[in-house]
């Protein structure tokens, strides 16, 4: 059984920083692609950013910039480093890991950017 375990998320001030963090455990053998999802209300589930195993990484366009994506893969665990935050980017975030043959989703930790 493969879990991912999110932490991270909060209420934060346009301007400010948020780090996410979300770790695997279970019965992995190896995890290719890491990453972030995120839904706003009312609308779709987007990539937000993501990082293969060698550490390719790519992002929206909307983060480019100012969100960072890494990964400690001793760990199994992927970081998000959110800079410069605006309201826009309030939305549920969603860790997802692709351990073959399947991916997995973490519970979603709410990220909350407010005047």
């Amino acid at each position: 059984q493969v879990q991912l375990v999110e932490s991270g998320g909060g209420l934060v001030q346009p301007g400010g920083s948020l780090r996410l963090s979300c770790a695997a455990s279970g019965s992995i053998s190896s995890i290719y692609t890491m990453g972030w999802y995120r839904q706003a209300p009312g609308k779709q589930r987007e990539l937000v950013a993501g990082i293969t195993s060698s550490g390719r990484t790519n992002y929206a366009d909307s983060v480019k910039g100012r969100f960072t994506i890494s990964r400690d893969n001793a760990k199994k665990t992927v970081y998000l480093q959110m800079n410069s935050l605006i309201p826009e980017d309030t939305a549920v975030y969603y860790c997802y890991a692709f351990i073959s043959p399947r991916a997995y989703w973490g519970q979603g930790t709410q990220v909350t950017v407010y005047s």
